[in-house]
């Protein structure tokens, strides 16, 4: 288990706060999947007694990124094609929704949002920083959501984009991807500044089906 540190909110009980801690480590790989997690160790890592800790493991489980194995001990769920596919599937239905209305909703101010997260994007896959890169993604695609003027299709993706986190990091981590995801995020700005409304839907499926084909054969390797 690697060092995880309480991420401390004043104005959250301590159950949130531990919740969150571990969500957020599982996540990001912190806690890595089949790692079990042990009350007591948290426990003592965190500070905290184990009453939180238990209350949280039993939340992280019904969000499916904790499972109980057969004698009732926690481990972090396994990353499986099975979830991928899943997760992807409604991800290119809702997000091409989300991209139409963009083009049809955008404002200028969207649009310098998107350029100014794709300068971030390139200075951070310079640097090799593989959390900003996956961070900046996450908040690429959030512009096109806010742009939409949907809130629930936004509430909606955003509780997806939890689920995708994990798997984003595992595309990221392959180098190979990453100038591509340049091109495609140019793509995809530009196909919503001109308001195109095909281009852009073929663009972002494009983008996910990369990243799709990409995860799926990185998993086959470490078979």
């Amino acid at each position: 288990m690697k060092d995880i540190s309480l991420n401390t909110n004043e104005y959250l009980p301590l159950r949130e706060v531990v919740f969150h801690t571990l969500r957020e480590a599982i996540l990001t790989g912190e806690l890595e999947p089949g790692e079990h997690l042990m009350e007591v160790k948290l426990a003592n890592k965190l500070g905290v007694s184990r009453t939180p800790v238990r209350e949280a493991i039993r939340k992280l489980e019904l969000e499916g990124l904790v499972v109980m194995t057969p004698r009732r001990s926690a481990e972090v769920a396994k990353i499986t094609k099975e979830d991928l596919i899943d997760v992807l599937e409604v991800r290119k239905v809702l997000e091409s929704l989300a991209i139409e209305l963009s083009c049809k909703n955008r404002s200028e101010e969207d649009l310098i949002k998107l350029r100014e997260n794709l300068k971030c994007f390139k200075l951070y896959i310079n640097k090799n920083s593989v959390t900003e890169i996956a961070t900046t993604d996450v908040q690429f695609h959030e512009i096109i959501y806010n742009s939409t003027g949907n809130r629930r299709l936004n509430q909606i993706l955003y509780n997806l984009r939890e689920q995708m986190y994990r798997y984003r990091l595992e595309y990221i981590k392959d180098r190979q991807t990453r100038k591509n995801l340049i091109l495609e995020h140019d793509e995809i700005i530009q196909s919503i500044q001109e308001r195109d409304i095909e281009r852009a839907k073929k663009a972002i499926l494009i983008h996910i089906e990369k990243q799709e084909e990409t995860i799926l054969g990185n998993m086959d390797k470490n078979l």
